[in-house]
């Protein structure tokens, strides 16, 4: 069970927790963390998703992301779905975005890397 932590539309902390996939409350929101990562080449990481996702399987997507778990801030979920999406282990994230779609308050890095595109690396 993914336990989240809901938040008001300012972004602030509501004190009460959500569960996936149960239905969010009216004027409650989650926070989601995505990551564009660009390679000092100029390139972009594309990356397709499982054949068994729900939505949009097999389709591309140019971020790595997703909730934030309970009790973290929206930049530990981009260095956590970073690390687990793509391997890639950063602390050099630069917030590019943030806008909110009901009931979701997303966050949005980009990641500049010098990583090698074939394996995992640290920066």
């Amino acid at each position: 069970m993914e336990v989240w932590d809901a938040y008001d539309k300012d972004g602030s902390l509501a004190g009460s927790d959500l569960v996936r996939g149960e239905p969010i409350p009216e004027g409650l929101y989650h926070i989601v963390s995505e990551i564009l990562v660009q390679h000092v080449s100029g390139a972009f990481l594309l990356m397709q998703r499982d054949w068994n996702k729900k939505g949009y399987p097999g389709m591309y997507e140019a971020t790595a992301g997703g909730s934030a778990l309970k009790g973290e801030t929206p930049f530990m979920a981009a260095l956590r779905e970073l690390k687990e999406e793509t391997g890639i282990i950063s602390t050099d994230l630069m917030e590019i975005n943030r806008t909110q779609r009901k009931p979701t308050i997303y966050y949005s890095y980009l990641c500049i890397t010098n990583c090698n595109k074939t394996m995992e690396c640290q920066h």
